[in-house]
């Protein structure tokens, strides 16, 4: 076994989780490869059950990668193999589902050291892994859990901003979510290890940092629902932070998503303090309904989250406040619907992301009634995505003819990267050579319709 190339599917976690895997392979001496069509000898896919249509590309990434690569051994790991969906059918001999990503390592271990690989998996390490035919139907999870751990990345290889994982598992249960199904262990990494691996990623060339987590607002809790938090408020995060805001050399630092009620006094002082901390903070709001958002089983009424959004914009200077919706949850009535537009249009969105309600099987939102009309639900979608456009350009609007720092990620053709409010900035050209990776300055001189145009400084 030499080669391997890994297909991931979802969210920031998992595309940390398969830098993880991507590591442990290079180590052992295997070398990644970028297409099937290169023939790999493992083939890892890192799936995610999200929704149907996650799942549904999890499982066309299998088949392809059986019928491209059928030599190849392939490994399938996520959180589709571990949510009990019964999405996953039979595959052929060589597809082996891992139950748990813990498990994962040792497993690696001994396929590389192999030589027969028709059925490594179940019969080497029953304890940390299951196979296609019992996957929906794991009965003790704690044995997934006390297998080896990945150890802290290195590099995050291919890419210019790094993803750091702080937290994992959620037991809230919005009744839309399937996630504490597929992650149900709330748990930190301690405090001196995310600060060692974020000094190693910086060594590495990494000039921004993303910190993430399955829920990130619960980080250094054993549950992310805040009544069981003492005073129901959680600083941890705050101070993790800071942490890492003195980190010499790392020039950029961004939360993935949070709730309102993860924003504390203590967090805007970390922000504020620290300039490279980017004003730039993802709040998922999914609905302006108090009605809608109780039946999705949030913890923050939309009276919440404005209060938090204001104490936000009067801490930080012209903050980029983005955030999730998801639009036809069932009983949404016309009324609750405008109560959602309404909240966007105060809040001033710098970047809204619209999803349209899909039931999910596996939690209590996919047998809701009345379920709203799919023509309804287009509608109301088409509402938002034009609001969005809308008043993105009016966030944008307020900087032109100011500098903004940009770091590059594209600098072929018409250069371009994220600004510290995370917007697209494009340079004009002007036959100076540049770099991806780069930290340059930029007046910005006109907006356009997802972001803006910079010259050069």
């Amino acid at each position: 076994m030499r080669t391997f190339a890994i297909n991931t599917f979802g969210c920031k976690v998992n595309q940390y989780e398969s830098q993880q895997i991507r590591q442990l392979l290079e180590r052992l001496g295997l070398r990644q490869v970028d297409t099937l069509a290169a023939k790999p000898d493992l083939v890892v896919v890192n799936t995610c059950c999200i929704t149907h249509t996650a799942s549904a590309k999890s499982r066309r990434a299998i088949r392809k990668a059986e019928k491209l690569s059928p030599g190849a051994v392939i490994l399938v790991v996520g959180c589709l193999t571990t949510a009990q969906t019964g999405e996953l059918p039979d595959f052929g001999e060589k597809v082996h589902v891992v139950g748990h990503l813990s498990g994962l390592e040792l497993i690696l271990h001994q396929l590389v050291d192999s030589n027969d690989y028709a059925q490594p998996i179940l019969r080497s390490s029953p304890d940390c892994s299951i196979g296609p035919k019992n996957g929906h139907n794991i009965k003790d999870k704690k044995y997934l859990r006390s297998c080896t751990q990945f150890g802290a990345l290195t590099a995050f290889k291919g890419h210019t901003r790094a993803f750091l994982k702080v937290q994992g598992g959620c037991d809230g249960h919005c009744t839309y979510c399937i996630i504490p199904k597929a992650r149900p262990v709330v748990r930190a990494k301690p405090a001196e290890e995310v600060v060692v691996e974020a000094q190693a990623l910086v060594a590495a060339g990494h000039k921004e940092i993303v910190v993430t987590g399955v829920n990130l607002g619960a980080y250094g809790q054993s549950s992310v629902r805040k009544t069981r938090w003492p005073d129901r408020r959680n600083d941890k995060l705050a101070e993790l932070l800071e942490e890492i805001a003195a980190i010499s050399g790392l020039q950029r630092i961004r939360l993935s998503s949070l709730e309102p009620g993860d924003v504390t006094g203590r967090l805007l002082d970390v922000f504020a303090g620290n300039p490279n901390i980017m004003p730039h903070l993802h709040l998922s709001l999914q609905s302006g309904s108090d009605a809608v958002l109780k039946r999705m089983g949030r913890q923050y009424s939309a009276g919440d989250f404005f209060a938090t959004v204001d104490a936000v914009k009067s801490r930080l200077d012209r903050p980029a406040i983005t955030t999730d919706l998801i639009v036809g949850f069932p009983g949404e009535t016309d009324a609750d619907f405008e109560q959602t537009v309404t909240l966007c249009e105060r809040v001033g969105f710098a970047k809204m992301h619209v999803f349209a309600f899909s039931p999910r099987k596996g939690t209590i939102a996919a047998q809701m009634q009345p379920a709203v009309d799919s023509d309804v639900i287009k509608k109301r979608s088409k509402v938002l995505r034009e609001l969005d456009l809308e008043l993105g350009r009016r966030f944008r609007q307020q900087f032109i003819g100011e500098n903004a720092a940009i770091l590059l990620e594209n600098p072929n053709g018409m250069a371009g990267g994220r600004s510290e409010r995370y917007f697209m900035v494009r340079l004009e050209k002007n036959g100076q050579k540049l770099e991806r990776n780069q930290l340059v300055t930029a007046t910005l001189i006109r907006a356009t319709t997802k972001g803006a145009i910079g010259r050069l400084c």
